[in-house]
């Protein structure tokens, strides 16, 4: 269905997007910070999640409804920015008075991930800008194509998002046994999703 020679320039394309510093990159970093490596992995799964939804808009065409009406561009990135900001409350409200942070389960986490990148639309834009350009006319369908590089660029994401909260998660074991650290780490967390809320409040659709 998809050509080896055009997954394969695909391939390194998407792992080049993946290990750009973005906001998925650095939730996941503020999640390992915050509640360990389970909760970071469960993050990356959610947010390649995230990644897989807005594949499946955008070959089913609502991406092209979200880069034709500002209104429901705007509408989505404002539930994300609140959301966010929800985020940093919770995180800056976790740090006890004696230096501990809250954990989140897994699942929460999965879930938080996951609406994180449903509800930033500048993703699925890009899905509906980069992904067409691998596209094949005729050599199967179009929405099963998109699947497929979808799930290629999912996967990276999933690794590269999920090394990058492992490597926070197992900073925070060695240090959250200091008070002190324990509750910069809490700031640091809240700070992160703050910075996202305002990255994302202040996005242009182009």
């Amino acid at each position: 269905m998809v050509d080896p020679l055009i997954l394969l320039a695909f391939a390194p394309a998407a792992l080049a997007m993946n290990l750009t510093p973005g906001a998925d990159m650095m939730f996941c970093l503020g999640q390992g910070l915050r509640a360990g490596p389970p909760a970071a992995l469960a993050a990356s799964a959610g947010v390649s999640a995230g990644v897989m939804a807005h594949v499946v808009l955008a070959g089913v065409g609502l991406g092209a409804l979200v880069a034709a009406l500002p209104w429901l561009f705007d509408a989505i990135r404002w539930i994300g920015v609140f959301y966010l900001l929800w985020l940093a409350w919770g995180a800056f409200r976790g740090v006890r008075a004696e230096g501990t942070i809250s954990d989140t389960g897994t699942g929460r986490a999965f879930r938080t991930g996951f609406l994180v990148n449903l509800t930033n639309p500048k993703i699925i834009l890009f899905v509906l800008a980069f992904v067409p350009q691998f596209i094949v006319p005729g050599a199967g369908p179009i929405w099963a194509q998109f699947l497929i590089f979808g799930a290629v660029l999912s996967l990276g994401g999933l690794v590269i998002n999920g090394l990058v909260g492992l490597f926070a998660g197992r900073a925070r074991r060695r240090l959250v046994g200091n008070p002190r650290v324990a509750r910069y780490l809490g700031y640091a967390s809240g700070t992160i999703f703050t910075a996202l809320a305002i990255r994302l409040a202040i996005l242009e659709r182009t």
